[in-house]
């Protein structure tokens, strides 16, 4: 499962993201941080890390450095 998700991830890197005219406002970037996530704590809990920054991520987010715990 963890590499489904990590293939997924870098499929969207590669053909999405891209396209996309926002950029994320934190560092390392939502994508960034869900491979990071998913290969530190596996694919479950990475995925719930990874969602929970999807969702704090928005165009009204101040943004800023924020790690993988």
């Amino acid at each position: 499962m963890k590499k489904i998700l990590i293939f997924l991830i870098k499929l969207y890197r590669k053909y999405i993201s891209p396209l996309k005219r926002t950029k994320c406002p934190y560092i390392p970037t939502c994508s960034e941080y869900g491979l990071e996530a998913i290969e530190k704590h596996g694919a479950f809990k990475g995925s719930l890390l990874a969602i929970w920054r999807i969702i704090r991520c928005n165009p009204f987010s101040s943004g800023g450095y924020d790690p993988v715990p």
